[in-house]
């Protein structure tokens, strides 16, 4: 991996990788639709709407790897989901495509299973039980990445991301939290590992409270560092006891119990 591109660059987890992979890899090429801080040495910068094909094909073009974190990252109106979060990735995987990319690493989400209750461990093989407009984009990346796998043999790691932070701020999160460090060790094995073909894993770090069996991941070779034991003590005194009985039980929480509106919590 020579050049690797980060698609939403400019998001919190983008602009953590930023930092996390400068060195790693030769160049970093940073792209976003909003403008981004001045290249550093090693850093190529890029402005560019994914739902622009012409100019998807011209921000892919030399890259070895791409991490694609571009589109709207929370539930939305469905113009919205629809040009961002499925005309995009499609746009992405097809410049890939023409542009001989090899490997994907596409941050999808717990949202796209969002409706199996928090009592039932589940693992990388389940059905797709999408909790939203944006859960069903995130299903759809899936089985997008899954097609041009096996059609035209990009390697895809797709990482069903929980909740990405320095720390988890709710008892929800304790059970999907994942550390920079933990997530930037996801990222690296999606880029390198020499047998990814099509694969997914849950992005959370090593939770005791998880409802994920993340097995997929450790075969991978993932070993997270990072619980959210530490911090739960914290968390639940200040939890408010007249949560939404349906956000309780299912793992997407209040993306289960609402409807669309201004204030959908994004993660």
């Amino acid at each position: 991996m020579q050049r690797v591109l980060i698609t939403g660059a400019a998001g919190g987890i983008g602009r953590s990788l930023r930092e996390t992979l400068r060195g790693v890899y030769p160049v970093l090429r940073l792209s976003d639709r909003v403008p981004l801080a001045p290249a550093r040495d090693g850093e190529e910068i890029d402005q560019t709407e994914i739902s622009d094909m012409a100019a998807v094909r011209r921000m892919v073009e030399g890259v070895d790897g791409i991490i694609h974190l571009g589109g709207n990252s929370g539930e939305a109106e469905w113009p919205v989901i629809l040009q961002s979060n499925i005309v995009g990735v499609y746009h992405v995987f097809d410049a890939a495509r023409l542009t001989g990319v090899q490997r994907i690493v596409m941050a999808t989400s717990n949202h796209a299973v969002g409706f199996y209750p928090r009592a039932q461990t589940i693992d990388h093989r389940v059905a797709p039980r999408p909790d939203s407009r944006y859960g069903v984009s995130k299903a759809f990346s899936e089985a997008l990445a899954s097609l041009y796998a096996d059609k035209h043999g990009i390697g895809f790691l797709c990482v069903r991301i929980g909740n990405f932070g320095t720390q988890p701020i709710d008892k929800r999160r304790l059970s999907i939290w994942i550390s920079p460090r933990d997530l930037t060790q996801l990222v690296r094995i999606g880029l390198e590992h020499p047998d990814i073909r099509y694969e997914i894993v849950y992005g959370v770090s090593n939770n005791r409270r998880s409802w994920y069996d993340n097995a997929n991941a450790y075969r991978l070779g993932y070993r997270p560092e990072d619980d959210s034991e530490p911090y739960a003590e914290a968390v639940l005194a200040a939890e408010p006891a007249d949560a939404d009985p349906i956000a309780e039980r299912y793992q997407g929480g209040t993306f289960c119990a609402a409807e669309f509106t201004a204030k959908t919590p994004r993660d």
